[in-house]
């Protein structure tokens, strides 16, 4: 462990004799602390949000991610080529020592990097919300500056639902003569059990059970505090956040609807009525009373359409409760931990291209790698369309079908790749107030850098250990 740190610390050293770390603080300070504080938010809490929040991570993600490719392709790629590597390798060290030294040193000079711009980050925040009107801060503290889990209702089997009805149509139509179309009839059915599920006819209820989880109910069982220790699940009231349609076509811009809601324990006296008048096509939140679940923290809503038009609420987006789990500044720092191992894997991928390729090769490759990851909506686009050059007007087919039939496999598998890396958003996460729990970080820490960054490091590690140095000088 000591040769690896001291290559560690020969990265750190190198980082600092060419002032890479002091320009890179310099840019972060100016682009997450500096340039901030010279726009001006609309006042409001999103407003203030989306400048702050979404602008930084962002911008520290981008910097640090660019500069670590660059670094780690530098400081393997220029050793080799400035003879550097050729004197370390002949001392007592095994070369996998060598990539994993370089590698830890990128990861710890990348951690030092987030966590004083995530410091900065934090520090102004702090420093905004204090100008904002007292509404917005109140707001800002109920929707953002929390850490909130959320559940939705647990769905009905959709495919059950379907195949019953199915097969009781299908015996009707065939005791009647009648030779059914299987596939029209399933589209059929599987619309309407849609609607009757999903739709409130006027006068009518509906009936939303809320599984508040495993993390809620272990909290409530012990009527203590939870995981972060910060905040207690007795007596704080939930969020509920909805969004329906309206089956009216000919519904005014701007319609409120007469939404009634009765939420507690059913045939128990523990039961509140609320009437909120709610816009259709937008979400929309309202807060609950509090402990109104029952001792196995199930949430338990009826809604009664007061309406004269049925309403309809989306089977992803309808309806969804949120708690409050844990403090803003331990999401945050979950968050920053999602960061890292992002930039964690970019090193990996860095320093694999570094083992076999020149330093501009190098560079070059794994960029491209970089904007193959931001271009998943292409990719995501093209994989949808069935094609890469679109579809003839006149023949509605693909214009290249050859070309398509070898490239989008490719797609499909980059794509899967991609998407082990992007499932985790912690930018969206923070600046919607949604909770990012241990199990997120370490479910990412697995997948982004112990298998993605795992087989860059094995990849990486067998090329450098079979690489010909003084070959490689030579041709040079």
């Amino acid at each position: 462990m000591n040769r690896i740190l001291t290559i560690t610390g020969l990265t750190w050293k190198a980082a600092f004799r060419y002032r890479l770390f002091w320009v890179l603080a310099v840019l972060l300070a100016t682009s997450v602390v500096a340039f901030p504080l010279l726009l001006k938010d609309d006042g409001t809490a999103r407003g203030l949000t989306q400048i702050l929040l979404t602008y930084t991570l962002s911008a520290i993600t981008g910097l640090l991610g660019f500069s670590t490719l660059w670094l780690s392709c530098g400081t393997l790629a220029r050793d080799i080529e400035e003879c550097q590597m050729q004197v370390v390798s002949v001392k007592p060290i095994g070369r996998w020592q060598i990539w994993l030294g370089k590698w830890i040193g990128v990861v710890s000079l990348n951690a030092a990097l987030v966590g004083l711009s995530g410091a900065g980050v934090y520090a102004l925040l702090q420093f905004r919300a204090d100008t904002l009107p007292p509404a917005q801060q109140t707001i800002l503290k109920k929707e953002i500056f929390v850490a909130r889990a959320s559940a939705k209702p647990t769905p009905p089997n959709m495919e059950l639902l379907v195949a019953a009805v199915l097969q009781k149509r299908i015996k009707q139509l065939s005791g009647a003569g009648t030779l059914p179309n299987e596939a029209l009839l399933r589209k059929q059915i599987t619309q309407m059990v849609l609607a009757e599920n999903l739709s409130v006819k006027p006068g009518s209820f509906k009936r939303f059970v809320v599984e508040l989880g495993a993390n809620f109910v272990k909290s409530l069982n012990r009527e203590s505090l939870n995981r972060d220790n910060a905040v207690r699940v007795r007596g704080q009231t939930l969020q509920v956040r909805v969004k329906f349609r309206s089956s009216d076509p000919l519904a005014a811009e701007g319609a409120v609807y007469q939404t009634l809601w009765q939420v507690g324990v059913p045939e128990s006296g523990n039961i509140k009525r609320l009437e909120k008048l709610l816009p259709a096509e937008s979400f929309q939140e309202f807060e609950l009373p509090p402990d109104m679940f029952d001792s196995e923290g199930r949430l338990t809503l009826d809604f009664y359409n007061a309406n004269d038009v049925a309403l309809w609420f989306g089977q992803d987006d309808g309806l969804e409760v949120f708690y409050t789990e844990s403090t803003f500044g331990m999401n945050f720092i979950r968050g920053l931990g999602i960061i890292l191992c992002w930039l964690a894997l970019l090193a990996s991928i860095g320093l694999a291209a570094s083992s076999w390729l020149s330093f501009p090769v190098a560079a070059f490759a794994s960029i491209t790698v970089l904007v193959m990851g931001l271009c998943s909506g292409i990719l995501s686009s093209a994989i949808e369309q069935g094609t890469i050059f679109g579809l003839d007007h006149e023949t509605n087919q693909p214009v290249q079908p050859a070309f398509d039939s070898v490239i989008l496999p490719i797609f499909k598998s980059a794509l899967a790749v991609i998407n082990l890396v992007k499932d985790f958003s912690p930018i969206d996460s923070l600046s919607t107030g949604r909770s990012i729990t241990w199990g997120e970080l370490g479910l990412a820490f697995a997948q982004i850098v112990l298998l993605m960054g795992g087989i860059f490091a094995a990849a990486g590690i067998a090329l450098f250990s079979r690489r010909e140095l003084a070959a490689a000088q030579v041709n040079s």
